[in-house]
């Protein structure tokens, strides 16, 4: 009796250690490190991959040791159907049980691009596609897609004026698409629906504000000057002058080489406002906050034109007489040393 006693604790004994010790080897296997050389791999998940994609691209980096177990705590998170597609930045010295809570929750890697004030879409776009965020000529054919730009809300023929500059984090899984409207989200951040009622105050609509703006970013300045600048057009569309902007000739150019000569004043673009009179279809470029700020708010002057003193800012004055005058100084005098 006491021998079938003995035996009964024995195989009680057993039962409870087995599982706890199971359970310890694979606590232990899915949160230590796959292994201590702490080799660094970037692995891409393709849009579509099923699991055992995701799993052949870990064990071809050399993320899976003892597949079963890792099966096992990938169907214990669920990761099977929850994986999402993008660019992961993972180490092997990570645990498994932190690869697959990586992948779960989507940390994809992400890429610090600036973009500046004043940048246009082709500029942008370059700059994307040099880090591989985008296609190029897809991000361009996006930006003027009429109904993507539409979609966005925006009033235009393009999303240009609307890429508000500031430094982003992107990702390569996103897309032209999905990064223009993360852009376009950027500036709706940035400009208040009190900033939106001021450009009405104004007589401007949305359209019209943002393009004023592009123009007063592409004419550089330094930060006080801009709402000088800001002055010589409103000043200018008042009295129905036009704008004579040179950075409105240069966009409507098919290209161009850094000098601009009379003969490209004096071609007749929708952009030219050397020709046209009023504001351009459009903005020129992607304006930054000051500029924004600046169109709204120009200062109280009656300054109708500004000439560039080539160190950075601008001589203004109110009459033709003065401008030329300053021209001659600044511009004339200065070609001919």
């Amino acid at each position: 009796m006491k021998f079938i006693n003995e035996n009964k604790l024995l195989i009680a004994v057993t039962c409870i250690i087995i599982p706890f010790t199971l359970y310890a080897i694979f606590s232990n296997y899915a949160e230590s490190p796959v292994d201590n050389r702490n080799v660094s791999v970037t692995i891409e998940i393709p849009k579509g991959a099923n699991y055992s994609n995701v799993t052949a691209l870990l064990d071809k980096a050399g993320l899976i040791k003892h597949e079963r177990l890792f099966h096992l705590l990938a169907r214990l998170k669920n990761a099977p159907t929850h994986i999402r597609a993008g660019e992961y930045d993972l180490s092997s010295s990570m645990s498994p049980a932190d690869i697959i809570d990586k992948l779960i929750k989507g940390e994809i890697k992400g890429y610090r691009v600036p973009i500046p004030e004043g940048f246009n879409i082709r500029q942008i776009a370059a700059r994307l596609a040099a880090i591989k965020l985008v296609n190029e000529e897809e991000f361009i054919k996006a930006a003027s897609d009429p109904k993507f730009v539409s979609s966005l809300g925006i009033d235009s023929s393009s999303v240009e004026g609307y890429l508000f500059p500031d430094t982003y984090i992107l990702s390569r899984s996103m897309g032209a698409k999905k990064t223009i409207k993360f852009m376009v989200g950027r500036f709706r951040q940035a400009v208040t629906p009190k900033m939106l009622g001021r450009a009405r105050e104004l007589g401007f609509s949305t359209s019209e504000f943002v393009t004023l703006a592009s123009i007063i970013e592409k004419e550089g300045g330094t930060k006080e000057e801009k709402a000088l600048i800001s002055a010589v057009f409103h000043n200018r569309l008042k009295k129905r002058m036009r704008l004579q902007s040179d950075p409105t000739v240069i966009y409507g150019m098919k290209s161009f080489d850094g000098n601009i000569k009379k003969k490209h004043l004096r071609e007749k673009t929708p952009y030219n406002t050397y020709t046209i009179k009023g504001l351009p279809p459009g903005p020129i470029s992607n304006p930054g906050l000051d500029s924004l700020l600046a169109t709204l708010y120009p200062a109280p002057v009656n300054y109708l034109y500004f000439v560039s003193k080539n160190n950075g800012s601008h001589h203004f004055s109110s009459n033709l007489t003065s401008h030329n005058k300053a021209v001659l100084k600044y511009q004339i005098k200065r070609r001919k040393r």
